[in-house]
């Protein structure tokens, strides 16, 4: 504990940005769990996929989207899940999937889309990223 404090003190700025990253990474955390947003692994995203009443939305950017998605996803920026638009609206009654590169901009999506009033939301554990090394299948544009 006593090299801890002395490291600290001695470095500042690589302290506090720990504790800043670290801060932020928790309040993600939190964040995600109060909004009761499900995330889902690729194996449970491909049962999910399954479903008939079910839509792939993909908001990474679309150089990423190109180089490969879920079958059927469609890409949307992220800023239309923010205020959803009349054809983001109609998706009330379906379940929805949200992807992105790496999972970490899916539950910005994933709040929108429910502030909306798109109830079943969740998002795919780990992205795109997690799907290529699970080995499940892309298509590419």
């Amino acid at each position: 504990m006593e090299q801890f404090i002395q490291f600290a003190s001695n470095h500042p700025m690589l302290s506090g940005g720990f504790v800043a990253v670290l801060g932020l990474l928790i309040w993600t955390e939190l964040v995600r769990k109060v909004q009761g947003t499900k995330e889902l692994t690729p194996a449970q995203a491909v049962a999910w996929i399954n479903d008939p009443k079910a839509v792939v939305i993909d908001v990474s950017a679309a150089a990423d989207y190109n180089k490969g998605h879920i079958v059927n996803a469609r890409n949307i920026s992220l800023s239309r899940t923010a205020d959803p638009d009349a054809e983001l609206q109609k998706l009330r009654e379906s379940k929805v999937l949200i992807v992105c590169k790496n999972g970490q901009t899916a539950a910005q999506a994933a709040a929108g889309l429910k502030k909306a009033g798109i109830g079943d939301v969740a998002i795919l554990k780990g992205g795109m990223a997690q799907w290529l090394n699970e080995q499940y299948p892309v298509t590419k544009k």
